[in-house]
């Protein structure tokens, strides 16, 4: 399916029946909406309307260039056209990676529009942002993004050799399948182009994001590369409403490497 908002379209995957209790699902980089197929076929078997959207810069309908374009009020405002145009008053909202940023996003700023928040990966900005500044194994965790935020070269050295480093990227994950599901998107310049200036419009405006009081449940895989336990342990200072920390033994890409459990998750908030 296409869902159109203004001038962008996405490309999405619908599970499960219309008209049944909504779920909007993000994906983070470097991954297109296949990372959630069998979470949300478990999700759809269990009664939900399971939306999966290719986000802004991934559906070659809605990849405008220039930095500017990534902006994360943008990202947000993507959500919610996509909500609008859907007619979902309010979703079951869950995100990974990058999509677990703009999943906090919209959970903080619209609270009206999210039923309950599942987030994984990536904890809520504020939590992520201090761990960057203060915790010394975090800032060796985050140095990969200096050089995602150096145009051109970035994409040189993640696609030269075929693609060796950026298959790299999905080292530790369960399944091996997982590099085949999304290289042929990501692995085209100009998509991995539009996916890196979602890093290239980060601004430490993180910081400032207001905590999220809609029912929230954090999902953190403990052998994740990329987050470590300080900025997941600190998640739970920025979440004013029911919140629950689920600590799973698998990588950083948990929608695939334990999909049945995180589908359990989602459900049960």
């Amino acid at each position: 399916m296409q869902i159109s908002v203004g001038d962008l379209t996405f490309d999405a995957d619908r599970y499960g029946t219309p008209g049944d209790r909504p779920a909007l699902l993000l994906h983070g980089f470097p991954e297109t909406s296949a990372s959630w197929r069998d979470v949300a076929i478990r999700m759809a078997d269990a009664g939900r309307d399971v939306v999966v959207p290719n986000q802004r810069g991934y559906s070659p309908g809605a990849r405008p260039t220039g930095t500017d374009a990534y902006r994360i009020d943008l990202l947000v405002a993507d959500v919610v056209g996509m909500l609008d145009e859907l007619g979902f008053a309010a979703v079951d909202l869950v995100g990974h990676d990058w999509g677990s940023i703009v999943a906090w996003y919209v959970a903080a700023l619209h609270p009206d529009r999210v039923r309950t928040l599942t987030a994984v990966s990536v904890p809520h900005p504020a939590a992520f942002g201090w761990a960057i500044r203060e915790d010394d194994d975090q800032k060796k965790r985050s140095e990969y993004m200096t050089l995602f935020r150096q145009p051109g070269k970035a994409e040189d050295l993640l696609l030269e050799d075929d693609a060796r480093r950026l298959i790299a990227m999905f080292s530790g994950a369960a399944d091996p399948t997982i590099v085949s599901q999304h290289l042929p998107v990501v692995g085209r310049r100009d998509t991995l182009t539009a996916a890196l200036e979602w890093y290239r419009a980060m601004t430490r405006d993180f910081a400032d994001l207001p905590s999220v009081e809609v029912p929230t449940t954090y999902v953190w895989g403990n052998q994740d590369t990329a987050v470590g336990r300080a900025a997941a342990e600190r998640c739970a200072q920025h979440v004013t409403g029911p919140y629950e920390f689920v600590e799973l033994s698998v990588s950083h890409w948990v929608p695939e490497d334990d999909p049945d459990r995180l589908a359990d998750e989602i459900l049960a908030r």
